[in-house]
């Protein structure tokens, strides 16, 4: 297998999110088994791996709890490259979005990973929704996201099973992707690296060391592993990872994890190439989703979702306990009236994690340099759900970022072998 560049980042003014004070000058020797740990191997952890494998003389080491890379939010979702327009601008979910989506186009072409610029339809069916559009449509202009609307001839000339009765607004850079080739790449970069990923390996305790600085971690009770960093990319897991470190000296620190259910529906009149491109709904206010949108698949298999549960299990991704399902076919009809009745059936279940229960506002991703309060080395990702798969490159910089500063042009790439 050919490994092509892995593509550095360059920042986007997100110096406060994070020290420039960097805690590792670059080739000192630890005293501990690993530089850099990471907690969680979904497609964040695993490009935030990916990305301090690559820096010289350092360890890398992921632990993942279950068999395999990738088999939480990760692999649940839409598949969908954001372009960054429904979040507040100076959001961590905008910027890196925005960060993310512009590498991702850069690194999947690269790596020989399939994606396709299939855009995005927002439709409006009420004169108060194409209020709305209007908004994103500023919104995204002052971003420099370009969106543009469609006229009602184009409309039907491109997607005539669609129905926008007040107007529809288009995302032309919003795409798809092959979420698992790019994950697999990812595992293959830290491999080549000399990084190491450990599956099968859930964290029971984490400490700060006594001796000297850095971390130690026990993995599944028995085997214990020290650290100069820590660093939390647990996806559905976090909330417990940060509790496990904090309960003992700030337990008023802890906080409570909250979990969203979303169920993904498929169709039998709705075979590939009928729809080619992303269709979905105007955003309804605090749903905590996008609406139930019509999403397609690298092979153009059509697929609705996902819709919103909330609940108290992040066990529960059986798409046939979902509870939704009249309610997801009624939506859909909105924009695809064609759809029959009892038509949609359900495919499969997401999770998504939540750090403020149903009914409250935006909500931003949390990547904390937990060392301003006594943790050094501990860097803290919470609630990263979406669009954090098209973050993750983005998530990945200033996770470098908090650990060893900006550091200007220095580039390290994986050699072609």
């Amino acid at each position: 297998m050919i490994l092509r560049p892995f593509l550095r980042l360059r920042p986007l003014g997100l110096s406060r999110s994070y020290t420039t004070t960097p805690y590792l000058p670059l080739h000192t020797p630890s005293q501990n088994d690993f530089t850099h740990l990471i907690i969680g191997g979904g497609a964040v952890g695993l490009a935030i791996a990916a990305r301090l494998s690559q820096i010289p003389h350092t360890e890398t080491l992921l632990l993942e709890r279950h068999s395999m890379v990738g088999s939480e939010t990760s692999s649940r979702n839409s598949e969908v490259v954001h372009a960054g327009i429904y979040y507040p601008k100076d959001s961590l979910k905008t910027q890196l979005c925005i960060e993310g989506a512009r590498k991702l186009y850069e690194v999947l072409p690269g790596a020989g990973l399939g994606f396709k610029k299939v855009g995005k339809w927002i439709v409006a069916q009420t004169p108060a929704q194409l209020e709305r559009l209007h908004n994103i449509h500023t919104h995204a202009a002052s971003l420099g996201v370009p969106t543009r609307f469609l006229s009602h001839n184009e409309v039907s000339a491109r997607e005539p099973l669609i129905r926008a009765e007040a107007g529809v607004l288009e995302s032309p850079n919003t795409g798809i992707m092959d979420s698992h080739g790019y994950m697999s790449y990812l595992e293959s970069v830290i491999s080549y690296n000399g990084g190491t990923v450990a599956l099968n390996s859930p964290v029971t305790s984490i400490s700060q060391l006594d001796s000297r600085e850095g971390w130690e971690v026990e993995v599944t009770g028995e085997t214990k592993i020290t650290s100069d960093t820590v660093i939390n990319a647990a996806g559905l897991g976090a909330v417990a990872i940060h509790n496990m470190i904090i309960s003992n000296h700030h337990p008023g620190q802890m906080v409570k994890a909250y979990f969203a259910k979303g169920t993904y529906y498929t169709a039998s009149n709705t075979s590939p190439g009928k729809i080619s491109t992303l269709i979905y709904p105007v955003v309804e206010p605090r749903l905590g989703g996008l609406g139930t949108h019509l999403t397609l698949d690298m092979t153009g298999r059509v697929r609705f979702g996902p819709d919103v549960e909330w609940t108290s299990n992040p066990e529960d991704l059986d798409a046939r306990t979902g509870l939704n399902l009249a309610r997801a076919e009624e939506a859909v009809r909105e924009y695809l009236p064609g759809l029959d009745k009892g038509s949609l059936v359900p495919d499969y279940s997401g999770m998504r994690p939540k750090l403020a229960p149903k009914g409250e506002g935006f909500v931003d991703f949390v990547i904390r340099d937990r060392g301003r309060e006594g943790y050094k080395g501990w860097v803290d990702l919470l609630g990263i759900e979406s669009p954090g798969l098209t973050s993750s490159l983005g998530i990945a910089r200033v996770v470098e970022g908090i650990l060893y500063g900006e550091r200007g042009g220095d580039e390290w790439r994986v050699k072609g072998m």
